[in-house]
């Protein structure tokens, strides 16, 4: 089942007009092995400059696999994935990442601002100093995520969600076209998860191309333009409104039986 599903977006977030540009970023029918067996098979799934898109599925599902195949850090066994129309490759400037918290090395010696600065990598290459351009582009990024008063504290003395939001600016700091969210709210208290859902809101309104894989199934329905159902492969995908509607999709991505918890939490959220 590989279901489109179209309808008005969800109340307050509409959808941009993107119909007459390209993708930003487009994956077209990637599969990854890894241990001998397929974590993604036949995966189509495209975001637009201007769209955040909420990429949801149970654990194990391939979220993951799919965002470090999107990076280039996993050499599909077929298919492609291309950003802003060229094939993607390690280190490509256009696209930013936010990974998990705990792929942070929290105890390394770095303050803020450095950590941030990490992002302007890609860009700068490995030998040639930061000049003023990409101080402004730290500035600004901590300036986003409201921590230019935190910048020269040591990383590893944050809270929980100091260091997402630092990971979040270190990601910004690049100026990325396309901007990937792996898992960004989990363990952060409701004020933390409001302010970056709409930074990530205002991000898209600006004409960037954000993906955001969630276990918060709440925040998701709120703030995305679209949902892509994801279990190994793409199962569905349409607004959130419209998904809330499927039932059967749900129940094919994770597994569930129509009496699931799940589908009524969806009906009591949507």
């Amino acid at each position: 089942m590989n279901t489109v599903v179209d309808a008005s977006a969800v109340p307050g977030a509409p959808v941009p007009d993107t119909a007459s540009a390209g993708p930003a970023l487009e994956v077209s029918g990637v599969s990854v092995r890894l241990g001998g067996r397929f974590a993604l098979r036949e995966a189509e799934l495209r975001v637009a400059r201007g769209e955040l898109v909420g990429l949801i599925g149970p654990n194990g599902a391939g979220k993951t696999t799919l965002l470090r195949a999107a990076l280039g850090l996993l050499k599909p066994a077929s298919g492609r994935v291309r950003v802003e129309g060229r094939d993607v490759r390690p280190g490509r400037v256009a696209i930013g990442y936010v990974p998990q918290r705990h792929e942070f090395a929290w105890d390394f010696p770095i303050s803020v601002e450095n950590v941030v600065m990490t992002g302007r990598t890609g860009r700068l290459g490995l030998f040639r100093r930061p000049g003023v351009e990409d101080w402004r582009a730290v500035d600004d990024a901590l300036e986003r995520v409201r921590m230019a008063d935190l910048r020269t504290r040591p990383a590893g003395e944050l809270s929980g969600g100091q260091r997402q939001r630092m990971l979040v600016a270190r990601a910004l700091a690049l100026q990325p076209a396309v901007l990937l969210l792996d898992e960004p709210f989990t363990g952060l208290d409701m004020p933390t998860q409001e302010l970056l859902s709409e930074l990530f809101v205002s991000l898209a309104r600006e004409g960037r191309a954000v993906l955001m894989t969630t276990h918060d199934l709440a925040a998701a329905l709120y703030s995305c333009d679209r949902l892509v159902l994801l279990n190994r492969t793409v199962v569905a995908e349409g607004t959130p409104r419209a998904l809330s509607e499927d039932a059967g999709a749900w129940m094919e991505t994770f597994g569930v039986a129509a009496d699931s918890p799940l589908l009524r939490i969806l009906k009591a959220v949507a």
